[in-house]
């Protein structure tokens, strides 16, 4: 399991191409490998960008822009592996949004929590359906 969620300032969403962010994001949890096994499986994968329409950013100027990352992921994965994910994760980002970062104030950031089996609740039929095809 894997649940990216981006919250971003809406005054990068005309230039942020969000729905190809989320394509690349998806992609680089689905290469993440452990030895030769797929760390998120791709039935799992969910990558949603939310934008913000209310928010104050350092000073206040108009032009400075957000967005942060936060990875939900089942618990059980080495530091390394969360590392790595991580590493990933962050390079699209900083790719990404590397003109924007050029021309106006833009802070990124990247969160990784792990939640644990009890106090969750699933009903997912997605990876059966990813089998057949």
């Amino acid at each position: 399991m894997a649940h990216l969620t981006l919250e971003y300032s809406a005054n990068l969403r005309a230039g942020g191409d969000f729905p190809g962010l989320c394509r690349k994001l998806a992609a680089a949890l689905a290469a993440q490998r452990d030895g030769d096994r797929a760390v998120f499986p791709v039935g799992g994968i969910r990558v949603r960008a939310l934008a913000c329409e209310d928010y104050c950013i350092a000073d206040g100027a108009p032009d400075a822009g957000f967005v942060h990352a936060n990875l939900k992921m089942g618990a059980g994965r080495s530091a390394a592996v969360r590392t790595a994910a991580g590493d990933a994760l962050f390079a699209v980002l900083k790719q990404h949004f590397a003109a924007q970062f050029a021309a106006q104030g833009l802070a990124l950031s990247l969160e990784l929590n792990e939640f644990r089996e009890a106090g969750t609740w699933k009903h997912n039929n997605l990876h059966a359906r990813l089998r057949k095809g």
